[in-house]
């Protein structure tokens, strides 16, 4: 009888790890009453409701509002203004929490959080086993994908931007190229480096991959290197979503219909008639996008898709007169702005006004989480910076933790293999 009591203790400790692992995978799969598992957040950057309207008057039909489970608004403001800037709003959608313009989840220095800065929504996320996407048609060290990835106290540090992300452990950030990522810099931190459409295209599932693209990535028919912000979307879905037991959380940012609707043109005027053009085709190419993570969440039945922005840019409204679509201002403005939520119809109340606060709650709410933002983390001590523009000390316990999560993925799937043998 001694003789298989070694092999039956062996047995019975995996089949202990196995039912251990199946038990956290539960909520995964049974998170809230719609079976929500992953999230594809989409961020129209400046987009107001009338910039929808602006785009169907330029002849563009649009799939962003048809078909949408529940609609509502967004409240945009930050900690300091009225007027929330990009950095806060991502903040504020991010972390739970409003903080003061140009930083980047980092409490306000008057809430007297000394030592202390809110985790993102996409730290989290890892935390609990889900795999990370950012992807935007901005720099990758954007404000919004900034929002989305670091803690600093400018969104103008790009160095310590691209430090951070290059160390966060996600398992892809694309968007346009910066001068502060490099092919080297990208390979020393596990990446691929993508320069291009067709090293997009030819990236393998499990790649951990940093994407510096061609600038014209907006564009609905941008150049034969540079891929849309709808392939974008769509491949960055299929390789996170394989061998992804917990789920995953992507970002998407069309940063392009704020950049524009910024513009005053080389003559100062606020609105002119290329500048409707080319908003209305940035938001078309962002409706694209959308539609390309609906068709996916739907066709996979445990994503949730929300589509919203940081905050209006331009005061667009239709003259009384004309009834055009028109920019009365080239700033951003305290609009709220609109909220469609695709595969989930219970996030809020139909027509409902949300603080954009209350997202990253909202979410981990659907995702089955204990956790409730903003959560407090301590902030790490800041290492000299070196010549490649310095990383937190943070970074090497990100990359652990998510090493550990990795190894015990393989684990999980490996005992699985063993029982159903």
């Amino acid at each position: 009888m001694k003789r298989f009591r070694k092999p039956i203790s062996v047995v019975l400790s995996l089949l202990l790890v196995f039912l251990c692992f199946a038990c956290l995978s539960v909520p995964r799969a049974e998170a809230a009453s719609q079976g929500i598992c992953s999230v594809i957040f989409m961020i129209g950057d400046g987009m107001g409701m009338n910039h929808l309207r602006l785009a169907e008057q330029e002849g563009y039909t649009l799939f962003m509002e048809s078909g949408a489970d529940l609609s509502g608004w967004s409240r945009t403001r930050s900690y300091s203004h009225t007027v929330t800037d990009s950095a806060a709003g991502a903040t504020a959608l991010s972390c739970g929490v409003r903080i003061t313009n140009r930083q980047l989840c980092v409490f306000p220095s008057d809430m007297n959080k000394t030592g202390l800065q809110p985790r993102i929504i996409t730290e989290n996320a890892l935390s609990h086993g889900m795999r990370v996407g950012i992807v935007t048609t901005d720099k990758t060290n954007g404000a919004t994908p900034g929002g989305f990835s670091v803690h600093t106290d400018s969104r103008d540090n790009a160095e310590d931007i691209s430090a951070q992300q290059l160390s966060s452990g996600f398992d892809l950030i694309w968007g346009a190229k910066t001068s502060t990522v490099s092919k080297t810099a990208a390979a020393e931190h596990g990446y691929t480096y993508v320069s291009n459409v067709t090293e997009l295209r030819a990236l393998e599932t499990g790649t951990r991959s940093f994407a510096q693209l061609p600038s014209d990535c907006w564009k609905l028919t941008p150049s034969k290197s540079s891929p849309t912000l709808a392939e974008m979307t769509a491949r960055s879905l299929s390789l996170l979503s394989a061998d992804a037991p917990y789920g995953f959380f992507l970002m998407v940012e069309g940063a392009h219909i704020d950049k524009i609707s910024d513009d005053t043109g080389d003559d100062g005027a606020v609105d002119y008639p290329s500048k409707r053009a080319d908003t209305a085709e940035a938001v078309a190419a962002f409706d694209l996008a959308v539609q390309a993570a609906v068709e996916f969440a739907r066709q996979d039945g445990h994503t949730m898709v929300i589509v919203t922005a940081d905050h209006e840019t331009g005061n667009l409204y239709a003259d009384d007169a004309s009834g055009e679509y028109a920019f009365h201002s080239a700033s951003h403005t305290g609009k709220d702005v609109p909220v469609f939520v695709y595969c989930a119809s219970d996030l809020f109340a139909e027509g409902a006004a949300v603080n954009n606060s209350d997202f990253a709650n909202l979410i981990a709410s659907r995702l089955g989480w204990e956790e409730r933002f903003p959560i407090e983390d301590p902030a790490p001590v800041q290492e000299p910076s070196g010549s490649e523009g310095g990383a937190p000390a943070e970074s090497d316990g990100r990359n652990f933790f998510r090493r550990v999560i990795d190894w015990f993925r393989a684990l999980f799937q490996s005992i699985s293999d063993w029982f159903r043998r």
